[in-house]
């Protein structure tokens, strides 16, 4: 392993050119790759948001009535009854208010079925400047640090947010680093983890991504890979790319390159990439085909055991 000060004299010299001329001071990619020592080990989760129109008591609103009803401590069964080490339990999904004792209530079943779980997710924007819309999004998201921290979640799926502000994109990118940063110092503090995920918007596309990887001041931020949100010429190159910074893995049943119709994801693929890049970590099934989850997600779940082992 390279001393500090190796790293830092390595970095300074690798690919940061465009970016000394650009910016004063030089601030050094402050997270490189994970050093994970092989072998991976995939531990199985499956996201909440598969059955996004089944729950009940969701802050969400959703396009029509439940047609099978389900509340976050039957998901957590339903994880338990498929084989799941993991449950990401989706912020969308819990009531409108909640409270220490609902959460408390809900780890406590979850660890009683024996599932861990493997973390939540909410729909921010970091991308707004300073300002009210800015620091209503920064109370919600260190809200949910507070949520998981109490629940004994390790990771909390982030958005970064658009340009659809009319900002360009580098100070949008700047306004997400700034907030990632500041709800990160607070994230560390509880030993939570802040995905950034590749989501459309200022990290449509992989070299956005990991710009804003390389640039943020904190041990506490990876990204939150999601296999189907790259609609790019070659969705497993950026997968790979992606991977060694991974904190989450949401795996896709589906992708869609560029110019191409939706096709159905190559699994074994996706966890070869993973094994590839010695992932430590939750791989959770989040299931978006159009195909009902009732029907789709137990045979889903049973192939990624299968591939992961």
């Amino acid at each position: 392993m390279r001393s500090p000060w190796t790293r830092r004299r390595f970095l300074a010299g690798t690919s940061l050119a465009a970016l000394a001329a650009a910016a004063t001071p030089l601030r050094l990619w402050a997270i490189a790759p994970f050093e994970r020592k092989p072998p991976a080990r995939l531990r199985l989760s499956l996201a909440a948001y598969s059955f996004r129109d089944d729950f009940i008591d969701a802050s969400h609103e959703r396009p029509a009535p439940p047609k099978h009803p389900i509340n976050l401590f039957q998901f957590v069964d339903y994880c338990a009854d498929h084989g799941c080490d993991g449950a990401e339990l989706t912020g969308y999904y819990f009531p409108p208010k909640v409270d220490t004792a609902f959460l408390l209530k809900l780890r406590r079943h979850a660890f009683l079925k024996g599932v861990s779980i493997s973390g939540t997710a909410v729909g921010n924007a970091f991308t707004h400047p300073a300002g009210s819309m800015r620091d209503e999004q920064m109370q919600y998201v260190k809200q949910w640090i507070h949520n998981a921290s109490v629940l004994g979640a390790p990771h909390i799926r982030v958005f970064a947010g658009d340009t659809s502000s009319g900002m360009s994109k580098a100070d949008a990118k700047k306004h997400c680093i700034e907030a990632l940063e500041e709800c990160a110092a607070l994230a560390g503090q509880h030993g939570i983890f802040l995905g950034i995920e590749n989501h459309g918007g200022i990290v449509a596309e992989a070299d956005d991504l990991l710009d804003i990887i390389h640039t943020v001041q904190s041990p506490w931020v990876g990204i939150n890979l999601d296999t189907g949100n790259f609609h790019t010429e070659d969705p497993y190159a950026d997968f790979e790319r992606c991977a060694p910074f991974a904190v989450n893995v949401q795996l896709k049943a589906e992708l869609r390159p560029r110019g191409k119709a939706q096709q159905a994801a190559d699994l074994e693929r996706m966890v070869g990439i993973l094994r590839a890049a010695n992932y430590q970590g939750f791989v959770a099934l989040e299931y978006e085909s159009a195909e009902s989850p009732w029907k789709a997600v137990p045979p889903l779940l049973a192939r990624l055991r299968e591939l992961m082992g």
